[in-house]
């Protein structure tokens, strides 16, 4: 069964509702997805189903954020440290562990995103 999962430099997406959204995205808690680079650089994005959002960045850099479902889109806000857009939403693509698909980020960077299992 495929789960919708968002990324587009950062990730996952669910249903309108936030309890229904959680349990249409069960497939990526304790599971990470990747936002891979051409240059190499990488984006590790952490779900949870109480709304928190982490990722890991290649250079050392972490992001804390909340996520919420909406219209079929995962929007990011309130982000740590503060970033230059307060809000971010991405369309919902659908994956399951082992899949990869090209997105872009939200500066607009073409990107390779995929599902992997665990917490790595």
């Amino acid at each position: 069964m495929k789960y919708g999962i968002w990324i587009g430099g950062l990730a996952l997406a669910g249903l309108a509702a936030a309890s229904t959204a959680s349990a249409g995205m069960s497939n990526a808690f304790g599971n990470t997805i990747v936002s891979h680079y051409p240059n190499g650089q990488w984006v590790k994005h952490f779900f949870e189903p109480d709304g928190r959002y982490t990722s890991q960045f290649s250079d050392g850099r972490r992001l804390n954020a909340r996520w919420t479902a909406e219209n079929g889109r995962i929007c990011l806000s309130d982000f740590t440290p503060r970033q230059i857009l307060p809000r971010f939403c991405s369309r919902m693509v659908e994956a399951d562990v082992g899949d990869s698909w090209q997105a872009r980020d939200p500066l607009g960077r073409n990107i390779r995103n995929e599902l992997v299992a665990g917490r790595r």
